[in-house]
């Protein structure tokens, strides 16, 4: 598998693994823990269960904004509500899948873990969604401060560029990322196995900057400028 020999008893990091034979080692012996299990297995369903009604509830919002055209005027907002139905659809099939406990093998079984039991796909909406939030807004912080440079510079064409530049950035990102720090061992697919701590330090500290320095900055920036001006 793709990385696997980077991966030794000093530097193999897993935080999370799938849910099949979960087990405490005490003596050198294997002791599975069904109280772990159970635990496991109701979560698991309680997040399908969160997931079919966000799916829903999201579903409702895209439908009544397309339903009164509203999908064109505010297309930031609609992709946003696009983003987050995509999550909950997938956060179901990622769920459901890992209560399945399927057994992971070969080519499938890899893609398997890096897209769906290891989360890439659900990454992929939230991270592009993230990023859809801070255009929002920002379109709200130039409307509100600037509107007069916001009608030259929030043509339809940018707007439309920004839409696709959340799906795109986000799914490189979030599948890339995916990518690296996945693999299969024994049939289980552990999915934050990083090559080292500092590659993960830097990287923490990196998405940190970016995806909640930057939005809450953004949002904060709006709040004040708009208590500003009332």
């Amino acid at each position: 598998m793709p990385g696997e020999n980077f991966f030794t008893t000093s530097h193999l990091s897993v935080s999370l693994t799938t849910e099949s034979d979960e087990a405490q080692t005490t003596g050198g012996n294997t002791v599975p823990s069904s109280s772990s299990n159970a635990a496991s297995f109701y979560f698991q369903c309680a997040v399908v269960i969160i997931g079919v009604v966000g799916a829903a509830a999201n579903g409702l919002i895209v439908y009544a904004m397309v339903a009164s055209k509203q999908h064109t005027k505010q297309l930031l907002i609609f992709n946003q509500n696009v983003f987050d139905l995509c999550s909950c659809i997938v956060l179901v099939i990622t769920y459901a899948l890992k209560l399945c406990r399927i057994l992971l093998v070969g080519t499938l079984g890899y893609w398997l873990c890096v897209l769906i039991i290891g989360q890439g796909l659900v990454w992929c909406s939230i991270n592009g969604s993230a990023m859809n939030l801070m255009s929002i807004t920002v379109e709200r912080y130039l409307k509100v401060v600037y509107p007069s440079l916001s009608k030259k510079l929030l043509r339809k064409w940018v707007i439309w560029m920004v839409v696709a530049f959340t799906w795109i950035a986000g799914t490189i990102y979030s599948i890339t990322m995916a990518f690296s720090i996945s693999v299969v061992i024994d049939g289980v697919c552990y999915y934050t196995v990083w090559k080292s701590e500092v590659a993960w330090l830097v990287h923490s500290i990196w998405y940190f900057i970016s995806f909640f320095c930057c939005k809450y900055a953004s949002t904060l920036a709006s709040f004040l400028h708009g208590n500003s001006l009332n």
